[in-house]
């Protein structure tokens, strides 16, 4: 099937994907600030279109998402429709939503699958990767969140939306990019002692992974928490506030040392809830954990906390994505969803 685009409509990003005779030929990732009106998608998705080449009407178009969620909306449901009712008007050609179990709807449809289509993006990179492997840990950390699905022969959670996963341990709001540091922990600790956390927008993660030197280069789409410069010492300077403290207190080694600190945290968090899924015991020792997202370093790290082996999304996509698959190993969501489709649809 060519001509397919798959999307992944999130609420501070949308991800395109394009497939080609079953092959990924294009990806790309865009920062639409959802929140701020509908205008951002509408500019995101013109973006989106003119980078795969995918303006004219011959085009088909498979959706998932999570945008649904962000305070623009009233309720779950109006959002779902909000979006499906745009997409439909600005996508040229024909177009699909993905509705988790409840298989693929027609836009006209949304309102009555409102709660299987709503950030169902998950279960569409967990499907299609339980067409490949018979059991594994499916592990995305994305900017904002992180997924934490099993599959054992098919996809293992019951879960039937974000509350249910929320419960569960399967989506734990910590990704390496927006979370805030005081999200991560009440307390850390910096030279011997226990410091309690400022409960404030000072810092965020990508402040942590840049000073580590592990933030790719294209991961942080968004202003920094004070609207700052993205550099090492201005991340120091936004972490040394969480604990109160001013950069001149330290050297850089000592506010990296901090950082480790909120990273050990940020893991921490991600193995006690991977330690809580439904569905883990059963899985054998050596089942892998799949690193996926713009934090799969972060996944990789789990999967070495939890003594099993890696390996990164992109290793399974590499004989079907024509020199995007890095890209499309950090899209996870939209390149499933048009890989899906592409099957349904030959």
């Amino acid at each position: 099937m060519t001509n397919l685009i798959g999307w992944d409509i999130g609420g501070a990003h949308v991800k395109a994907a394009r497939v080609d005779d079953g092959r990924v030929t294009g990806v790309v990732q865009i920062a639409c600030p959802l929140w701020q009106g509908m205008d951002k998608l509408d500019a995101a998705v013109a973006q989106a279109l003119d980078a795969l080449g995918a303006t004219a009407p011959d085009h088909r178009h498979a959706v998932t998402m999570t945008g649904e969620m962000v305070d623009l909306f009233d309720s779950r449901a109006a959002g779902v429709t909000a979006i499906a009712d745009r997409l439909a008007a600005r996508l040229p050609g024909t177009m699909t939503l993905y509705a988790g179990r409840a298989g693929w709807v027609a836009p006209a449809d949304a309102a009555a699958h409102a709660d299987d289509i709503a950030s169902a993006n998950w279960l569409a990179t967990a499907a299609w990767i339980a067409t490949l492997c018979p059991q594994a840990l499916l592990v995305d950390v994305g900017s904002t969140t992180s997924d934490l699905i099993v599959i054992n022969r098919g996809v293992a959670s019951t879960s039937r939306s974000d509350a249910d996963r929320l419960i569960s341990g399967e989506l734990v709001y910590a990704g390496v990019v927006r979370t805030p540091l005081m999200a991560l922990a009440p307390a850390i600790e910096f030279r011997g002692r226990r410091h309690r956390l400022m409960a404030e927008h000072f810092a965020t993660t990508a402040d942590v992974w840049r000073l580590l030197d592990l933030l790719p280069d294209d991961a942080d789409r968004y202003p920094s928490a004070d609207g700052g410069p993205k550099t090492p010492e201005a991340s120091a300077r936004r972490i040394a506030r969480m604990i109160g403290r001013d950069l001149d207190e330290g050297t850089l080694d000592d506010w990296r040392e901090l950082a480790a600190a909120f990273a050990d945290a940020q893991i921490d968090a991600l193995v006690e809830a991977t330690n809580g899924l439904p569905g883990l015991a059963a899985l054998r020792p050596d089942a892998p954990v799949i690193c996926a997202g713009a934090g799969l370093f972060v996944a990789d790290h789990l999967a070495q906390a939890l003594d099993r082996p890696s390996i990164e999304l992109q290793e399974l996509l590499a004989a079907r994505a024509d020199g995007c698959s890095h890209e499309a190993g950090v899209c996870a969501p939209a390149v499933a969803v048009a890989l899906l489709a592409a099957e349904l649809m030959q």
